[in-house]
């Protein structure tokens, strides 16, 4: 099964009930190398469905002074999906990462910064 990280959205309730129509099971994580900023989200239903505008973001960094904690969710390749369409409303895309545990794990970071080091998926 693949591995999701949430530092943001994902990781409240009420969106994985929206999104996945469950409440996903995690444990703590870390991504290194990365620090966290806010943008601005302007659709109305990812407002309806976290209950705020401004999302956290992961910006690649390359310092290992850098980090954002999160969680990490073991979801099916089907949630996946979901979230991949939950997050593109918001111009997210997925990209693979290694988090401070070693697991290798799929984030979502706003495309327009999105670091062209690592591969992208949908």
């Amino acid at each position: 099964m693949p591995l999701l990280f949430s530092y943001g959205t994902l990781q409240l309730s009420s969106v994985q009930r929206e999104t996945f129509g469950r409440e996903l099971v995690g444990r703590p994580d870390r991504l290194v190398g990365f620090e966290s900023i806010r943008i601005v989200i302007d659709d109305p239903a990812v407002i309806a469905a976290s209950g705020r505008a401004d999302h956290q973001n992961a910006r690649f960094d390359a310092s290992a002074s850098k980090a954002i904690d999160g969680t990490v969710f073991e979801v099916t390749d089907r949630e996946l999906a979901e979230a991949d369409r939950y997050e593109a409303a918001s111009q997210y895309t997925r990209i693979s990462v290694t988090l401070a545990s070693g697991a290798t794990a799929w984030i979502y970071v706003h495309a327009p910064t999105a670091p062209t080091a690592f591969a992208k998926q949908p």
